[in-house]
């Protein structure tokens, strides 16, 4: 966690630390994982998360509701259950249909706001969150953002995840009141 920071300067210093990593350990900054050479070469690639379903399926959902994801998952041949809102679905998507696709370094940017539920509202875009994942070699190799330091929105979502929780959701979060108070008391903008 670094204060006074968001996500944007943690995606510079986290390919910067690995581009370092790699020519310290290696000399250089490719690295050989079985048949394909991947290149820690900074600057790493950024693409929306939207951008990247949109990419890989040529499906736009940037203003879908609930039940159009779930024709877009019939559509796409994607399991979805009746437990899973908004977030859920557009998560399984792009499980599905991206995530292994990225082979480089790239980071995957502003997640829709039900997926992240501790993360700052996008500053251009309420419905969109300051988020990242950087996914090499079609996986995740880290996730960070702008730290949501607003009380309010922070004690909104809370609910929200409990009410996904009632409705079956098992990896919805419990609302936490010492949370929203310590954040009444004040934190500063982070990147964490």
């Amino acid at each position: 966690y670094v204060s006074y920071k968001d996500y944007n300067w943690m995606m510079d210093y986290t390919e910067k630390m690995l581009e370092k990593i790699c020519l310290d350990v290696n000399g250089t900054t490719e690295v050989k994982v079985n048949e394909t050479t991947i290149s820690f070469k900074a600057p790493f690639k950024r693409v929306t998360m939207i951008d990247a379903i949109k990419d890989f399926t040529g499906i736009d959902i940037s203003n879908m509701d609930e039940n159009a994801l779930r024709d877009v998952c019939k559509q796409l041949d994607i399991d979805a259950d009746e437990t899973m809102g908004k977030g859920k679905l557009i998560d399984e998507i792009f499980g599905e249909k991206c995530e292994g696709n990225y082979i480089q370094p790239t980071f995957i940017t502003d997640y829709p706001i039900e997926m992240s539920p501790l993360c700052k509202r996008h500053r251009s875009n309420p419905e969109l969150t300051e988020r990242f994942e950087l996914m090499v070699n079609g996986k995740e190799l880290c996730n960070a953002y702008s730290e949501l330091n607003d009380a309010q929105d922070q004690a909104e979502r809370f609910q929200a995840q409990v009410a996904d929780k009632d409705a079956g959701d098992d990896e919805a979060m419990h609302y936490d009141a010492d949370f929203v108070r310590a954040l009444e008391y004040g934190m500063p903008p982070t990147a964490g």
